[in-house]
């Protein structure tokens, strides 16, 4: 179980288990956004900075060469190891794939997820930002809430919600940080 980290294995056809989609203002111009180059020169200490629950991050390439951004965040009472691959990679739209490890209670299991982050110009000084996590069933999540004896709708609903509460403390956050970095490329 838990043993998948490759985005070669991830199922474009399984079912949506929760979406969540947070957004938040960055006041710079939409054109100033660059969300890969943010993304993947995002320091451990900034990405910690970005939410309480950020552990650690960091990033490496693919055999492929496409960019792997790697965080271990707390999401509700479990710890997550996401290995969040590249598959778009346009300056103002960044779509990641993961097959992560999710550690509650002692127990591992492999849950498939996307990342997504847009922006779309709101004036010529500011854009809206947008951060959609989308978690997919697995045999490994299913078989984890068999074990768990926890129905699968109270399972699913506290997945919404940690989910949910996750992405609302970071989104602001990374709207921040991404604000910083176009400001800083204006001064450099």
């Amino acid at each position: 179980m838990g043993n998948l980290k490759s985005a070669s294995s991830f199922n474009k056809n399984a079912p949506i288990l929760v979406q969540s989609s947070s957004t938040a203002i960055i006041h710079v111009p939409v054109e100033k956004i660059d969300i890969p180059s943010w993304l993947f020169a995002l320091t451990d200490e900034e990405y910690q900075r970005c939410s309480a629950a950020h552990v650690a991050g960091a990033t490496t390439q693919a055999p492929d060469r496409k960019r792997i951004s790697i965080n271990v965040e707390l999401v509700g009472p479990g710890l997550m190891v996401q290995h969040w691959t590249e598959e778009i990679s346009e300056k103002q739209h960044s779509h990641l794939v993961s097959i992560s490890d999710m550690f509650v209670q002692g127990e591992r299991a492999a849950v498939q997820l996307t990342w997504d982050m847009t922006v779309r110009s709101l004036s010529e000084s500011s854009c809206e930002f947008t951060d959609t996590i989308t978690l997919f069933e697995t045999p490994d999540y299913l078989a984890f809430v068999e074990k768990s004896g926890v129905p699968a709708a109270q399972m699913k609903e506290g997945v919404r919600q940690a989910i949910d509460a996750h992405n609302a403390d970071e989104t602001p956050n990374f709207a921040k940080s991404i604000e910083k970095k176009a400001l800083s490329a204006d001064l450099g």
